[in-house]
């Protein structure tokens, strides 16, 4: 059987290993976090074939397979790219694909900087880090007073010698949009889910991170949100991506996009989804 490297062992990892199993991929688990990593002479490592996602952790990841001479599904490069949320936003825009109105400012700066970049914004407006992941630091600021704090805090954070990633993105606020993951494998969209704040939860509340509390429901995509998520995919040349598309009444604008994609459970995706992520997989790894 081909071996699989997996990073994580979270949902992604319980859901892939038997379907892949039954096409002949053998999933094992590559920890690359919370332990010690020997950096001279270093634990034996499992012998893998090829790995799925790049470790997120990516000064950990540069140590765990300094010694695994694999080719991956989602590498570095792209797991870099997808990170770079304004990155994301500026390729995709300079594409002709319809992003929200964003701007990215990179600490240190003064709050006249930050007036004069969001004026053309419409209140309220969202906040959010860089490079982060499932909604962490995404604030609303419905008006410049309440941005200018959420930006003291970033400031705070941003002050820190640590911190290796200094900016943050003002982006337009799109009331009411309905929030998709679609899922595209190696060039074709294979299905993806909408993401909705149960009852619940969805009082005065606004964002659909399933890590917040969303639940994500399979849907049968319009054709138009399965073509737009093969482009983006195409634009940023990653095989294996989430695409998050928000759709008001009268716009359909890319978000965000994860290289490092949840899969879900198997029902909420086409017929076949297996088979062409098991493709891919035999596709990357290196022939005998």
């Amino acid at each position: 059987m081909l071996r699989l490297a997996v990073t994580t062992n979270a949902e992604t990892f319980a859901r892939v290993r038997e379907p892949l199993a039954d096409r002949g991929i053998a999933v094992d688990h590559l920890q690359a976090k919370e332990r010690a990593i020997q950096l001279t002479d270093p634990d034996a490592q499992p012998d893998f074939d090829v790995g799925l996602v790049y470790p997120g952790r990516l000064m950990e990841g540069a140590a765990v397979t300094a010694g695994l001479d694999i080719p991956w599904v989602n590498g570095r490069e792209a797991v870099l790219t997808s990170r770079n949320k304004s990155g994301v936003l500026a390729a995709l825009d300079a594409a002709g694909i319809d992003v929200p109105r964003s701007v990215m400012l990179s600490n240190p700066v003064d709050d006249s900087v930050v007036v004069d970049a969001v004026a053309d914004l419409s209140f309220p407006v969202v906040v959010k880090p860089n490079s982060a992941t499932r909604g962490v630091g995404v604030a609303k600021a419905g008006d410049l007073d309440s941005l200018l704090g959420v930006v003291d805090y970033l400031d705070l954070v941003h002050d820190f010698r640590a911190t290796g990633d200094k900016s943050y993105i003002v982006q337009e606020f799109l009331p009411d949009a309905r929030d998709y993951r679609v899922m595209v494998v190696d060039g074709d969209c294979v299905g993806g889910v909408e993401r909705r704040l149960p009852d619940g939860l969805a009082d005065g509340r606004w964002k659909h991170n399933v890590h917040r509390g969303a639940e994500a429901t399979g849907v049968d995509l319009p054709e138009s949100h399965r073509r737009l998520a093969e482009r983006v995919a195409a634009e940023l040349d990653i095989p294996y991506l989430g695409v998050d598309l928000l759709e008001t009444d009268d716009r359909l604008v890319v978000n965000e996009t994860n290289a490092r994609p949840t899969v879900d459970t198997a029902e909420k995706y086409d017929d076949g989804f297996y088979d062409r992520l098991a493709d891919l997989i035999y596709e990357t790894a290196p022939s005998e």
